[in-house]
């Protein structure tokens, strides 16, 4: 069987992950490959060759793990250029004897998808909350009920037509094929995020280091998604501009000796900070240090919270509030997003693959073995379903049909 690839392209590394699927059905992960990346910036691609090359040596690191060659790979995409919109979409079931088929799911999720779209966006996912029949809602999977209405709430991904073709030209100029591109928080969820937790409601946070991704789930189904465009490269560089020392250097201090919560850094505990340019190093108090961190954190958080307020169900997180990505790996982050959302908090580590080696079971990973899993298993439904459901419906729809039954 082939190896699944996931591609996750962030504005400061590329991580990729290869898994193949076993006998039993679940995946293990046979090869992982990491490198450093400045070709994006906020997500979106500025730095053409220097994306490409960035992709080729991730690539190659999990291809000489992996023992074996990929071609095809399901990337991620973010970005603030990524808008959501929850639509609806209403339809009279035409079979005799008002039994609801396939085909009056396909109708009602086009009349769903029906939306104004500026012809310079494109549509990433068309994801499904549920379904309305007649007058009862909260149904999954309509296909077989009896109704005269049918009625779907779906949740629409639109990104920036320009910024999906250089991410794609930068797949295929490392040698590769782009088989789709993911929004990043919704691939972060298939690794990090349990059933109890989209049951209940929860919110996703994704610390990247150009942009800070957010998903709200509420009964097994995604409510919202945000791209905000700030992440931690935005807390080193305000470190490296107030403290006068170069980006590497305030990235270090912000890993080793940095904390999103002030009042843990002890005033009059120094740290020395390398000078620009060879000057000479000088000792900085890491009481200080840990201010000019909490203060970009906090607004980041921020305004994480007053986009998941946007959502009616914001109300409704009874499993609270999951942190992934490189950013939750910053000493009291997790604490900081308690503190704001007064909500439970824990960090989102990658789950659901076996064999996985332990440096992938990091928050710097969720999102590439969420590619992963999002290629499995969508990847198995539609080449299960396509012979039997779908031979007369429009290839787009076939698509989502196959990705979620």
């Amino acid at each position: 069987m082939r190896p699944y690839a996931g591609l996750d392209i962030g504005t400061t590394k590329v991580a990729v992950v290869i898994a193949v699927p076993e006998e039993n059905g679940e995946l293990k992960i046979v090869g992982v490959g990491y490198a450093p990346n400045q070709g994006l910036r906020r997500g979106v691609v500025v730095n053409l060759e220097e994306t490409v090359r960035s992709i080729r040596a991730a690539v190659a690191e999990a291809e000489r793990m992996a023992g074996t060659p990929v071609k095809n790979v399901v990337a991620g995409i973010a970005g603030e250029h990524v808008r959501s919109v929850n639509s609806r979409g209403v339809i009279a079931v035409s079979r005799a004897g008002s039994e609801i088929g396939t085909d009056d799911v396909a109708r009602v999720v086009e009349a769903a998808r029906a939306v104004a779209i500026p012809g310079d966006r494109q549509v990433l996912h068309v994801i499904p909350q549920e379904f309305v029949v007649d007058d009862q809602a909260g149904i999954q999977n309509p296909v077989g009920m009896s109704g005269v209405r049918l009625e779907a709430e779906v949740h629409i991904v639109t990104g920036a037509v320009t910024s999906a073709r250089n991410l794609e030209k930068a797949i295929r100029g490392a040698d590769l094929r782009p088989e789709k591109l993911v929004l990043e928080p919704l691939a972060a969820s298939h690794s990090v995020l349990t059933p109890d937790e989209k049951g209940l409601g929860c919110l996703l946070i994704d610390l990247g280091g150009g942009t800070t991704d957010v998903a709200l789930y509420y009964d097994g189904a995604i409510r919202h998604t945000a791209v905000i465009g700030l992440g931690g490269s935005n807390v080193t560089q305000d470190l490296a501009i107030g403290l006068h020392t170069p980006l590497e250097a305030a990235e270090d201090l912000k890993i080793r000796h940095g904390s999103a919560i002030a009042d843990r850094a002890s005033a009059g505990d120094l740290v020395e900070v390398a000078g620009v340019g060879g000057r000479d190093p000088k000792p900085v108090d890491r009481h200080v240090l840990a201010t000019m961190i909490e203060a970009r954190m906090e607004e980041i958080f921020t305004m994480v919270y007053r986009e998941a307020r946007k959502n009616l169900f914001a109300d409704l997180m009874a499993g609270g509030v999951v942190l992934t990505g490189g950013g939750a790996l910053l000493d009291g982050a997790p604490d900081l997003v308690e503190r704001i959302f007064e909500l439970p908090v824990r960090v989102g580590r990658p789950r659901g693959i076996r064999g996985a080696p332990e440096s992938v079971e990091d928050p710097r990973y969720a999102t590439a073995v969420g590619l992963v899993l999002h290629a499995h298993e969508h990847g198995d439904a539609g080449a299960a379903d396509e012979p039997r459901l779908l031979n007369r419906i429009s290839a787009p729809v076939r698509r989502w049909i196959g990705e979620f039954f």
